[in-house]
């Protein structure tokens, strides 16, 4: 019923762009905060940006700010994920991930895995020359 789908990962050269997308289906994302994590081979699970569920407030890992955006559809219940300038060091594993938020919380966002309650099954991210 609650579940997450990722797409739009691949393999591109470095200094290329691709666009992960989050779905939801089974519940409408207006009052979740929504997150993108990245997990690469022999290391831990990693923050790298988060939305608000107003879409009024984001935050990026200093690696990837600069680079990367994140944004709302709301009426495609989807989150984005634009990655430029992309850096061998972005190969990973991405996830998005959502929490509910209650009002007090939901102009603001946190990028800790804990916090977070549904998971994609995350879609690859591969940057090589």
């Amino acid at each position: 019923q609650l579940q997450l789908v990722e797409s739009g990962g691949g393999l591109v050269q470095p200094g290329g762009s691709l666009r992960l997308s989050c779905t939801a289906s089974g519940f409408t994302l207006q009052f979740y905060a929504i997150g993108w994590f990245r997990q690469a081979p022999g290391k831990e699970r990693e923050g790298v940006s988060c939305i608000s569920s107003t879409g009024g407030s984001v935050n990026y890992a200093d690696s990837v700010k600069g680079r990367f955006t994140i944004s709302r559809d709301s009426a495609k219940n989807t989150v984005h994920l634009q990655m430029d300038s992309l850096k061998p060091e972005d190969t990973a594993v991405y996830y998005c991930a959502a929490v509910i938020t209650p009002g007090s919380s939901r102009g603001s966002c946190l990028m800790r895995p804990l916090l977070y309650d549904y998971w994609g099954q995350g879609t690859q991210v591969t940057v090589s020359s």
